[in-house]
C-alpha cells in the first residue's frame, strides 16, 4: 500500500504539473501552488521532484515520445519520416503563436540546460534513422554537432513567436536550414516545405497539445494498474 501511495502522489505532481505548464505557462507557476492543489507540504512534493525544472524534465520526456509517434502518423507521406521532422517544429512554432503560456512551455524547455539535454538526445536519435541516407558517412559526432545548431534554430523560431516576420516565413526558412545541415537536396527541402505549409499544421498543433494532455493521463492510470 506504501508503495502505491508514493506512486499515486508521483503521477498526481505530474498530471497537475502538466494541466498548470500548459495552461498557465511554467513561468507562472510555482512548486507551492503545485502542492496547494493538490493539498500536500511543499516539503512532501521536493520528495519526488527536487525542483521545478526537474517537473519540466519530467514532462519534455514524455513529450518527446509522444510528440514524435503523432508527428509520424500526421506527416505520413509514403517516403520518409522527413516530413515529422519538418511538421514537428512547425507545429510548435504554431502552437508558440496561438498559446501564451504554451510558448513560455517550450520556451522555458529550450532554455533549461537540463531539459534541452533530453531534447538533443531524443532529436540526435532521430536524426540517425531520417537522415541515415543523406548523411551516410557521419559519425556521432557530427550529428551531436549538427544537432547543437537544430537545437538552436528551433530555439530560435518559437522565441520569435509574434514578431513581424510571418510564421509562414520563420517555419521555411527554420525548415531550409535544418534540412541543409543534414545534406537534403534544395529540391526535395522545397517540396517538403511547401507540403508541410499546405496542411492545417494550426490544428494539428492544437490536437498534439490535447493528445499529449490524454496521453499523460492514460500513462498514469497505466502505472498505477501496473503497480
Amino acid at each position: 500500500m506504501a508503495r502505491r501511495r508514493v506512486k499515486r502522489t508521483r503521477l498526481d505532481i505530474i498530471q497537475c504539473a502538466t494541466t498548470r505548464f500548459l495552461e498557465r505557462g511554467y513561468t507562472a507557476s510555482s512548486t507551492k501552488q503545485i502542492a496547494d492543489e493538490l493539498d500536500i507540504a511543499p516539503g512532501n512534493l521536493s520528495y519526488y521532484f527536487p525542483t521545478k525544472e526537474h517537473m519540466l524534465a519530467e514532462l519534455v520526456d514524455m513529450l518527446c515520445t509522444f510528440q514524435w509517434k503523432m508527428m509520424e502518423q500526421e506527416a505520413n507521406d509514403g517516403y520518409s519520416s522527413i516530413m515529422a521532422i519538418c511538421l514537428e517544429l512547425t507545429t510548435m512554432a504554431a502552437a508558440c503563436e496561438t498559446d501564451e503560456a504554451v510558448r513560455d512551455f517550450f520556451i522555458s524547455a529550450y532554455a533549461s540546460p537540463f531539459c534541452l539535454a533530453i531534447i538533443r538526445e531524443n532529436d540526435e536519435k532521430r536524426a540517425k534513422v531520417v537522415f541515415k541516407e543523406s548523411c551516410p558517412d557521419w559519425t556521432d559526432e557530427q550529428f551531436s554537432e549538427a544537432e547543437l545548431l537544430v537545437s538552436g534554430i528551433e530555439y530560435a523560431t518559437l522565441m520569435n513567436a509574434g514578431d513581424a516576420v510571418t510564421l509562414e516565413t520563420r517555419i521555411a526558412g527554420a525548415l531550409n536550414t535544418i534540412l541543409g545541415i543534414y545534406n537534403i537536396p534544395e529540391e526535395t527541402r522545397k517540396m517538403k516545405i511547401n507540403r508541410v505549409l499546405g496542411m492545417d499544421y494550426r490544428a494539428i498543433a492544437a490536437r498534439v497539445l490535447q493528445g499529449f494532455k490524454q496521453f499523460v493521463a492514460d500513462t498514469n492510470e497505466k502505472a498505477l494498474g501496473d503497480l
